[in-house]
């Protein structure tokens, strides 16, 4: 049995970022899902160019690679897209309240490291200097861990308490659903005028 709650969003101020926690944040959050799921789909398709095909790594370039090689081996690539994930976690985050916020916030903290990362890579690219003396621009735990592996960890470890706060964020406790600015929660409808 659904049941549906009378909602009506607390007024998040004004300007864009305060419509990203009001009435743009249903939009924007589905839109930055989409483009993450898009990101995952390009690591996921080099990892099966590597295990499932046996490629050699450096030709395993997912699948804007197989168009643009030169953009796949590009550290801005990857940087612009840690700055992406982090930009859209920091202004997506007003909206999310309780139990989501939470989850969200370890997504913000561990993206926030992940963009360090890539912000060591491109400067590395960018200089000419290598951390480890090696060949190619490496982040820390790049020096134990394989790249491509290594990004599949931290996509997933991003995406895994994205998904989550999501899902709280969806499905709110009462408590949760009171303090929202947004009106994302499944089953809710705005009040009759």
């Amino acid at each position: 049995m659904t049941t549906t709650v009378a909602f009506v969003p607390r007024a998040p101020g004004s300007g864009a970022v305060a419509a990203l926690a009001g009435p743009w944040h249903r939009p924007a959050m589905w839109g930055f899902m989409t483009i993450v799921l898009a990101h995952w789909a390009e690591h996921l398709v080099q990892a099966y160019q590597v295990w499932g095909m046996g490629m050699p790594r450096q030709h395993s370039l997912g699948i804007l690679g197989t168009v643009w090689p030169w953009l796949v081996h590009s550290e801005w690539l990857h940087y612009g897209y840690a700055l992406v994930m982090l930009a859209g976690l920091l202004l997506l985050r007003p909206a999310m309240k309780g139990r989501a916020r939470r989850w969200w916030n370890v997504a913000l903290a561990l993206q926030f490291w992940h963009h360090l990362e890539h912000a060591l890579l491109l400067a590395q690219a960018l200089t000419g200097w290598r951390l480890g003396g090696g060949a190619a621009p490496s982040s820390l735990v790049q020096l134990v861990v394989p790249r491509i592996e290594l990004h599949l960890f931290y996509n997933a470890v991003v995406f895994v308490p994205m998904v989550v706060a999501v899902a709280y964020h969806l499905f709110p406790s009462r408590a949760d659903a009171a303090e929202a600015t947004c009106s994302c929660a499944v089953g809710r409808v705005a009040p009759a005028p």
